[in-house]
């Protein structure tokens, strides 16, 4: 098989002073600090990774990675897998105990983290993060050879080595006067590793009993690349402006630049609208969308002092994208061209659809809230209501090339909120579980393969949809409660039974509230000790002295991911439908108009 990164090196004979990275920084975000050809980007990843050989890794350990999006840590990434090492991403600002039962179940033999990580989490920092609500596990006793980038900082642990990428000869430097810190062998991995190799591992929910994580391999990855790259249209000597890698990297491997912002759309929305003028393509989340528009309409109300100008396309993905955003983005940057990406972690990308044609579907009109508990794990979603030929949903789109796409109508449970028949004869389209296969198509979940169990033929989405006349995919519900707010998948089945442990609480129930950018606003709705669920609709109220008690201890019980925007008391859990469930339908309507807060 083919590895992706095979790329490189080809780019680095036929191209070899062209700018494959560009990370920008200075004063407004707008001054080059680091350029690097591809050239220098090969060799650089090529004598990391045999640096990483040197110093023991094997095709097959899994190295924990927590280091940014920068050109040491692109091109210490590249190298890992490149020596045949896995990636694992695993969140640092989750509980300690959740931390620790993901470091238990992906095995890391290596840590990758940012001096300053180290610094914060066990140094002289510490205090000052866990001031500001950041509780992080303590990188530098974890059990594995320690890697860090930056400069050494008190905390970095004894025997780690500096993953240099300076000129002429990137190395692994040691700490003066330390040896590396031994560790334990591995387990060895099933045999299905060895045909195509694990490369990349993200946990994307699960408790401390449960922790899930996707696991995807150098096919698979190259595969997702490969479906971006068509996505947006990527071809050499584009420059491609984005902190994501699912962009960045398709792009330069296009020939193209990748260039990195000196800070996310969120953080410092200014910034990154300067560095975006003009670019070719750019890949955001619904929410970094909206802090740029808005940047973007300040600017223009106080006279234009910097032109409205974006990308030339502009993905949108990893959220439910509504067509009330795309309508803003198409007014504020009419000269981009919009579109909207389906997918999940486990499949990513798997549909793509254009402003113009979403926006059509809904017959023009934008949802004013914004998604209806519709959307893929990492993909479009919200409200499309009723387009042309009365299709009802969300139009999320043609699939990409060699994405399989089936409708499974023998799916039991369906949302009762949904109107869905499953397909009855005379009720139009055929309505069923949305199932996906593809050349992106994860390995499978960790636990499954590391217990032996086979490689995933399929992945189930969770997405009730239809196929409509035009073969195009379109939402009408989900198959199962779950929250999406910025790249985060929430499970609200997971934390419920914690939070309801608290204490003078009866009920927990956590919602998501749509808002008009696609992304979803946390609300915890509590009920105190002796409240009984039952029918009618319950008041509800914020700021009460049961809800900011709850407040104040979430951060003990939830991953830091799940934490909820707002906590508010009701009087009763309202309960729907044959299964008495409750309505988080009716909790939605009723939790909206308070759900402007910020966290609590």
């Amino acid at each position: 098989m083919t590895h992706f990164l095979e790329r490189l090196p080809v780019l680095a004979r036929d191209t070899p002073d062209a700018v494959a990275l560009r990370w920008f920084g200075g004063r407004g975000g707008v001054r080059v600090r680091e350029e690097v050809t591809f050239r220098d980007l090969a060799e650089r990843v090529e004598r990391t990774a045999s640096g990483l050989r040197a110093q023991g890794l094997r095709p097959g350990d899994r190295v924990l990675f927590s280091v940014r999006p920068r050109p040491e840590g692109v091109v210490l990434c590249l190298a890992i897998l490149r020596a045949g090492g896995s990636v694992v991403f695993v969140d640092p600002g989750s509980t300690p105990e959740l931390f620790a039962a993901r470091i238990a179940a992906a095995g890391p033999r290596w840590a990758a983290t940012e001096a300053l990580l180290y610094a914060a989490s066990s140094g002289p920092l510490r205090g000052i993060a866990r001031s500001r609500g950041l509780l992080l596990p303590d990188y530098g006793r974890l059990p594995v050879r320690h890697l860090y980038t930056g400069r050494w900082l008190p905390g970095v642990p004894r025997g780690a080595r500096r993953a240099a990428v300076r000129r002429p000869v990137p190395r692994l430097e040691p700490t003066p006067g330390s040896e590396p810190a031994s560790t334990p062998e591995p387990a060895p991995r099933p045999g299905w590793v060895a045909a195509d190799p694990e490369a990349l591992v993200v946990f994307t929910s699960g408790t401390t009993a449960e922790p899930k994580a996707v696991v995807h391999t150098a096919g698979t990855l190259g595969g997702m690349l490969g479906l971006f790259a068509e996505v947006g249209a990527l071809r050499a000597g584009q420059r491609a402006h984005t902190d994501q890698m699912f962009l960045g990297l398709p792009a330069m491997l296009a020939g193209g630049t990748w260039e990195i912002p000196a800070s996310t759309p969120k953080d410092d929305p200014a910034a990154f609208a300067r560095g975006v003028a003009g670019a070719d393509s750019s890949f955001l989340v619904p929410a970094d969308v909206t802090a740029l528009l808005d940047v973007l309409e300040a600017w223009a109300a106080a006279g234009g002092a910097v032109p409205a100008v974006g990308p030339a396309v502009l993905a949108v993905g990893a959220a439910p994208v509504t067509v009330a955003l795309l309508e803003r983005g198409r007014r504020v940057l009419p000269g981009t061209r919009w579109i909207a990406v389906y997918g999940a972690t486990e499949i990513l990308p798997a549909a793509m659809t254009e402003a113009d044609e979403k926006i059509a579907a809904a017959g023009g009109v934008a949802s004013a809230g914004g998604a209806a508990s519709a959307g893929g794990a990492a993909g479009a979603g919200g409200t499309a209501g009723a387009g042309a030929g009365g299709a009802r949903g969300d139009l999320v789109g043609r699939p990409l090339e060699g994405i399989g796409v089936r409708i499974d109508t023998g799916v039991v449970g369906l949302d009762e909120a949904s109107g869905t028949s499953g397909g009855e004869p005379g009720d139009g389209p055929a309505v069923g579980e949305l199932v996906l296969t593809g050349p992106s198509l994860m390995a499978g979940y960790l636990s499954d393969l590391d217990a032996g169990k086979p490689r995933a033929a399929e992945h189930r989405t969770g997405d009730l949809a239809y196929r409509d006349a035009e073969d195009r995919i379109v939402l009408v519900g989900r198959n199962r409660d779950m929250i999406i707010r910025g790249t985060v998948n929430i499970y609200p089945g997971l934390f419920e039974p914690r939070l309801r442990d608290l204490p003078g609480v009866a009920d927990a129930v956590m919602v998501g509230v749509p808002m008009p950018d696609g992304d979803e606003r946390v609300v915890l709705v509590v009920t105190p000790e002796g409240a009984v669920p039952g029918t009618g609709t319950p008041t509800v109220r914020a700021d009460t002295e049961l809800a900011r008690a709850v407040a104040d201890q979430v951060g003990r019980v939830l991953d830091h991911g799940a934490l909820p925007d707002l906590v508010v008391e009701a009087s009763h859990v309202p309960l729907a439908g044959r299964s008495r469930k409750p309505d988080r339908h009716a909790l939605v309507d009723l939790v909206s108009p308070l759900a402007g807060t910020v966290r609590a």
